[in-house]
């Protein structure tokens, strides 16, 4: 039995991605299949368009106009972090039931479930025949039941191929290098810095998660061994590394940031004519409780000041590899591209052909002889919303590093082929 006939709504929700644009597509593509969708409209900037009623008609964009968006990273309708209010839920649906709304597709992670779940929701209270499938996509990988999200496969070609430059870099002018990666709970993206390893002293040297606990003296005791060792170390970090560890939280606990502590410390130290008029000491956190750390290179630039002060090591350099990491189009992944399409279209097949009231698409691997193959499945809203998957601890050793097998088992495929770096033969570094 098929869904009901009228118009649906597609939206992008929280941090952007090289492949978004995909899933974008490949529901609106498989849109156009369907009589029982009318018209998609697609909102701009997420739950505002939706309240303010600025939609973009998509079945009328020329296909040579849907293909190049496609290959376009970023959010093309404009995102948002937003979570709704009662009142902001009740005025979609009024809008939705003037539009004879009958769909709803929300792109994003466990933020945009918990929205899409909340809309839902009223739409089930109200008795008014919505159905809504939520589309999964963030680089940081921790969505909860699926295997993997869209989205990071990209993210971790370019973090990998990032450090294969800067692994070569790091072995012409010797010196310590910190980047600093995506992650703010969840340290799969920082792990992915361990597929440029393809020689044995190759780095990254040093990995840490945010699953983990920092310990600054801990940290420089590891940076001081490991130069001493190779003459050099290249060292990845998450930004959301933190003095608990995600793992040792208990329910409700929150996470010491380390960046935020570090930017405290800056902050309330500075001369009284450079300190900020308002107080930004306090940690900022966005409508569904999100503390924000990315934006600023604050962290590294603290970390590498304090280990050539400590250490006495005249070459220290960090980066923030920042937010290229879910937007460069030359890092974007075959796997991650075909997947981030095919979920889109699964979630209209979901709500229309198959009639799911609810859910959000998730992947399962299948393990076929060795070849790397998916399919997907529909896991209920809840199983999704709000709470968020961390790194495997099975993948973590008893000294706190990471089990590379495993982990390139899982990542590689993907990731995809990456650049080969070159080496002299009987070279003697």
């Amino acid at each position: 039995m098929a869904g009901p006939k009228g118009n649906a709504v597609i939206g992008q929700s929280g941090g952007p991605t090289a492949v978004i644009n995909r899933s974008f597509i490949g529901a609106i593509m498989e849109a156009r299949k369907h009589d029982e969708i009318l018209e998609l409209y697609g909102a701009r900037h997420g739950i505002q368009g939706m309240l303010n009623n600025e939609y973009v008609p998509l079945f009328e964009q020329p296909n040579f106009v849907l293909q190049q968006i496609a290959k376009t990273p970023a959010a093309a309708l404009g995102s948002i972090r937003h979570k709704p209010t009662k009142d902001e839920c009740l005025k979609i649906f009024d809008n939705f039931k003037k539009m004879n709304v009958r769909y709803f597709f929300y792109i994003g992670g466990n933020d945009s479930a918990e929205t899409a779940y909340i809309i839902n929701s009223y739409a089930a209270s109200e008795g008014y025949d919505l159905r809504v499938v939520h589309i999964p996509k963030t680089i940081d990988n921790d969505l909860l039941v699926t295997d993997h999200c869209p989205g990071y496969g990209s993210a971790s070609k370019y973090v990998a191929s990032a450090f294969i430059g800067d692994n070569e870099d790091n072995r012409a002018l010797k010196g310590v290098k910190i980047n600093v990666c995506m992650g703010r709970n969840a340290g799969f993206l920082t792990a992915s810095s361990l597929l440029a390893k393809q020689y044995p002293k190759d780095g990254p040297h040093l990995v840490y998660l945010p699953e983990n606990p920092f310990n600054i003296d801990r940290f420089l005791e590891d940076v001081d061994r490991t130069f001493k060792e190779h003459g050099r170390a290249l060292i990845a970090i998450s930004e959301g590394i933190n003095k608990q560890g995600i793992y040792n939280l208990k329910n409700g606990e929150k996470p010491e940031y380390i960046s935020t502590w570090l930017n405290n410390f800056v902050q309330i130290n500075l001369p009284d004519k450079y300190k900020p008029k308002a107080d930004t000491t306090s940690v900022e956190v966005d409508s569904h409780g999100n503390v924000a750390l990315s934006g600023s290179g604050m962290l590294g630039d603290l970390l590498a000041i304090i280990v050539k002060s400590t250490l006495n090591i005249k070459r220290v350099r960090a980066d923030t590899l920042g937010y290229p990491q879910r937007s460069f189009p030359l890092a974007i992944s075959d796997v991650d591209a075909y997947e981030a399409y095919r979920v889109g279209v699964d979630a209209v097949v979901a709500a229309v052909q198959n009639n799911f009231d609810e859910g959000s698409i998730a992947i399962r691997r299948i393990e076929d002889k060795g070849r790397y193959e998916i399919e997907t499945f529909v896991t209920p809203l809840q199983s999704v919303q709000r709470n968020t998957k961390s790194f495997p601890k099975e993948w973590i050793k008893e000294d706190g590093t990471i089990d590379e097998r495993k982990f390139r088992e899982y990542a590689s495929p993907l990731v995809g082929e990456l650049p080969m770096a070159g080496r002299f033969v009987k070279a003697i570094f």
